[in-house]
């Protein structure tokens, strides 16, 4: 039986990741030919993106330039995406999750499963918390969709896979034929993917990297010079794994994950040029310019 993919996000990552399934569906008896995205509707000028993407098969706010294949199908209704998918996949900033996972509630179908490509962690008191107050964003699908979710990250800048250039992924999914079907799902020639059982050392990689490449961020900003961004990024590098082996113990994070795109290679990309990098930067800038105003009065 073919299986529904739907992508619950259709920003530029969204729709590289539509692209990707919905070129792989095509060519396969595996998936459903079709791949919808759930785009949140908004108006450029006077029509609705979602429009936009299956009459000229371009996202032309995110992604712009890039050319979607005209199986991939724009939707509206969170209720019955999920009522359709057998694979959802999650890619959109974090602080929307908790609003998308309730319109999906009681609108899964039995055996779905999801993939989250989401990076960060969620802090809120409803949910039931991981130490220190914070929980993983996979724990948050699970626990309101009540299905398995997989992960998928890496050193993946959305602009670069939509020209197809070559970069790694890392999928963190603890049931292996599950993981064997999201490879077929997601690997092309370009964006490769190796797989890690522990689906948490994926995620709290992903989740812990913006603190690094933020670090690396000020380096810039203060002129402190190659030399020391380079060991700002090997200190945060050690310190991720010191930090998940203190708090998480034998379920954390081993060295074998950490050399992967998950871990090594996203905390590089995230480094340089990144938003985490252009925020520290603009803060940095910032806080000068205050201290210069207080000089001057």
């Amino acid at each position: 039986m073919e299986k529904h993919v739907a992508v619950v996000g259709s920003g530029n990552m969204g729709s590289c990741i539509s692209k990707i399934c919905a070129l792989n569906a095509r060519s396969s008896t595996e998936f459903c030919n079709e791949v919808r995205i759930w785009v949140h509707e908004e108006l450029i000028g006077e029509e609705k993106l979602s429009d936009i993407i299956n009459t000229r098969h371009e996202n032309v706010k995110y992604l712009a330039g890039t050319r979607l294949p005209e199986n991939a199908i724009a939707v509206t209704d969170l209720a019955e995406l999920g009522s359709w998918a057998d694979i959802l996949i999650f890619v959109l900033p974090q602080q929307f999750l908790p609003r998308v996972l309730a319109g999906l509630k009681g609108h899964t179908r039995p055996g779905a499963c999801a993939v989250s490509l989401i990076k960060g962690v969620f802090a809120g008191q409803e949910e039931e918390p991981m130490p220190r107050g914070l929980s993983l964003l996979t724990d948050l699908i699970r626990s309101n969709l009540g299905m398995e979710c997989a992960v998928l990250m890496g050193a993946n800048l959305a602009p670069e896979i939509a020209k197809e250039v070559y970069c790694e992924a890392t999928l963190g999914c603890r049931d292996p034929i599950r993981a064997a079907e999201l490879k077929r799902l997601f690997q092309t020639p370009y964006f490769r993917i190796s797989i890690i059982e522990n689906e948490f050392s994926v995620e709290i990689c992903g989740a812990l990297k913006s603190i690094v490449a933020t670090g690396a961020g000020f380096c810039d900003a203060l002129g402190f010079g190659d030399n020391t961004k380079a060991a700002v990024i090997r200190l945060g590098f050690m310190e991720i794994l010191r930090y998940v082996q203190r708090f998480y113990g034998s379920a954390g994070v081993t060295k074998r994950t950490l050399m992967q795109s998950c871990g090594m290679g996203d905390i590089i990309s995230s480094c340089y040029n990144t938003k985490d990098v252009k925020w520290a930067a603009t803060r940095s800038t910032m806080t000068a310019l205050g201290r210069l105003a207080c000089t001057i009065s």
